[in-house]
């Protein structure tokens, strides 16, 4: 698998649909997708990857599939976005959220959906965000050590 394409993801009623190059054929790519549940673990589609079991030609594509299948599919239908605040910076997917607010974040690799971000909380989003760009930097790290 190549990495997720964190950047073309698209929110649709609760998912996060996450789009990957799946490989090539005559130097033709095939894209597949990933989805993240605004549920979590209680989704039957959280961290999963293509359900559908369809393939695409595009980017545009493989979302139309995705967005089908969770239509017919999906167990629960969510009217808020809760992926509006996410961001790629350096090919990770951060997301952050709100709650009594507090800011936290989930952090996903380029090449999986594993949560990196640690149990932190923030005054702010923009508090959250520094945060996490200067750890993918490298400067919490050297912060550290002095």
């Amino acid at each position: 698998m190549s990495r997720l394409l964190y950047e073309s993801s698209v929110s649709y009623k609760g998912y996060l649909i996450i789009p990957f190059i799946f490989g090539k054929v005559d130097n033709y790519e095939i894209f597949s997708y990933k989805l993240l549940s605004e549920i979590g673990r209680k989704s039957q589609f959280h961290k999963v990857e293509n359900p559908a079991k369809v393939y695409g030609i595009s980017i545009r594509n493989i979302v139309d599939i995705a967005q089908e299948h969770i239509d017919i599919n999906a167990e629960f239908i969510s009217h808020e976005d809760g992926f509006r605040a996410r961001y790629v910076y350096r090919h990770n997917l951060i997301i952050v959220c709100k709650e009594n607010n507090k800011y936290f974040y989930d952090h996903y690799p380029p090449e999986s959906l594993n949560n990196l971000a640690a149990p932190k909380l923030f005054k702010s989003e923009y508090e959250c965000l520094r945060w996490v760009q200067e750890g993918l930097d490298g400067r919490n790290i050297r912060k550290k050590a002095q």
